[in-house]
C-alpha cells in the first residue's frame, strides 16, 4: 500500500484529528496544516478536525488556529505537517495523541510518526497535501485550494527558487482553477508594512560582504528596537540580500531577548544546511536556520560561510 493510502487509512480509523505544524510558522506551515484540515472537513464531515498552534497576526488571512482541550488528544490522530524535527513542533501536546503521522518536505533527519511521509523533492509541504488529496480522489474545497496555493507561493518565492518543478506548476495550476483570488495572495505575500520597509533600507545600507560572495547583516536588539520590530517581522527581508548581484549565500543574524542570535541562512546555489547543523540548526540545502548563544561565534561563522561561497564556481 502506498504511503498516501496508508495515511488515508489511518485518518479513517479516528473520529478526532488534530493537525500541528512548526513553531514560528510561515505560509507553507499554515497552508499545509489548515489546507489539510479543510480537505478533511469537506470529505469527512462527521469527523472532528482541529488545527492548533501559535496565532500569528501576519498570517491570520490564511487561517487561524483553534484552542483544543487536553482531553481531546486521548483518542485522537495527530498529524504534523511541514516540521522536520520534533522539538520544532508547535504545541508539545502532539505527543498525547493515540497515533501520529508526519508529512513533510525537509530532509528526514528526525523520522517520527507512522506513517512518516517525507518528499524532499517537493517545493513545499502544501504541494504534498495536494498530492495526497489527488492520490486518494479527495475533494479539495475552494478555501483549501486558497490556503495551499499560499503555502506553495510562500515556499517557492513565487516560483523563483530551485525547488520549483514542472509538477509544482501543475499543482499550482490545478489550485488556481478554484474560486479564489490568486493575484491577491501574491500581493499579500509580496507586501510589507512601513517599519519593515525601513528595516529593508537599513539592511541594504549596512549589509557586509566577504571576499568570495557571501553577505550578512547583524540585527542587534538595539536595531530591532529602533524599528519597533520583533524577530518574526524579519521574514520579509530574508530574500533581499540575495537580490544583490554577486551574492552567492547570505545570513541574517537576529538577536533575541536573551542575547542569543537566530540565524536565517539562504543561498542561491552553494549548499548551506551542513553549516547550519554546526550551529544547532538545519533545513533545506539552500534555506536553513541556526542559533548562536552570543556574538562571539559570528566571526568564525562568517569565515565558514565565505569558504562555502568560494567553493562554488557556477553562476549565481
Amino acid at each position: 500500500m502506498a504511503v498516501e493510502q496508508k495515511i488515508l487509512a489511518k485518518i479513517k480509523e479516528f473520529d478526532t484529528i488534530i493537525i500541528h505544524r512548526h513553531q514560528r510558522p510561515d505560509p507553507d506551515a499554515y497552508g499545509s496544516q489548515c489546507g489539510l484540515a479543510a480537505i478533511l472537513r469537506a470529505n469527512f464531515p462527521q469527523k472532528k478536525i482541529y488545527q492548533v498552534g501559535e496565532k500569528v497576526h501576519g498570517l491570520a488571512w490564511i487561517a487561524e488556529p483553534e484552542k483544543v482541550a487536553d482531553e481531546l488528544y486521548r483518542d485522537a490522530l495527530v498529524i504534523v505537517t511541514d516540521t522536520a524535527n520534533q522539538p520544532r513542533v508547535d504545541d508539545q501536546r502532539y505527543l498525547n495523541g493515540k497515533a501520529l503521522v508526519k508529512i513533510d518536505h525537509h530532509p528526514n533527519e528526525d523520522p517520527y510518526g507512522e506513517p512518516c511521509w517525507v518528499k524532499t523533492d517537493a517545493s513545499s509541504c502544501s504541494e504534498i497535501i495536494v498530492d495526497f488529496a489527488n492520490a486518494n480522489d479527495l475533494v479539495i474545497p475552494d478555501d483549501a485550494a486558497r490556503m495551499l496555493y499560499a503555502g506553495i507561493i510562500g515556499d517557492t518565492g513565487r516560483f523563483m527558487y530551485e525547488a520549483t518543478t514542472a509538477h509544482t506548476l501543475n499543482v499550482a495550476a490545478q489550485l488556481i482553477e478554484h474560486d479564489f483570488d490568486a493575484a491577491l495572495i501574491n500581493r499579500r505575500l509580496d507586501s510589507i508594512e512601513l517599519p519593515v520597509a525601513r528595516l529593508a533600507a537599513y539592511v541594504y545600507e549596512h549589509m557586509e560582504f566577504t571576499e568570495n560572495g557571501a553577505a550578512y547583516i547583524i540585527l542587534t536588539s538595539e536595531v530591532m528596537k529602533q524599528f519597533n520590530l520583533k524577530d518574526a517581522s524579519t521574514a520579509p527581508i530574508v530574500p533581499l540580500i540575495g537580490k544583490v548581484v554577486g551574492v552567492k549565500c547570505w545570513t541574517i543574524f537576529v538577536q533575541q531577548k536573551d542575547g542569543s542570535f537566530r540565524l536565517r541562512i539562504r543561498s542561491k546555489a552553494p549548499v548551506i544546511n551542513e553549516l547550519a547543523k554546526e550551529y544547532g540548526g538545519g533545513g533545506h540545502p539552500l534555506a536553513s536556520g541556526a542559533f548562536m548563544h552570543d556574538d562571539q561565534q559570528i566571526p568564525d561563522y562568517i569565515k565558514k560561510l565565505d569558504a562555502i561561497a568560494a567553493s562554488y564556481t557556477g553562476e549565481d
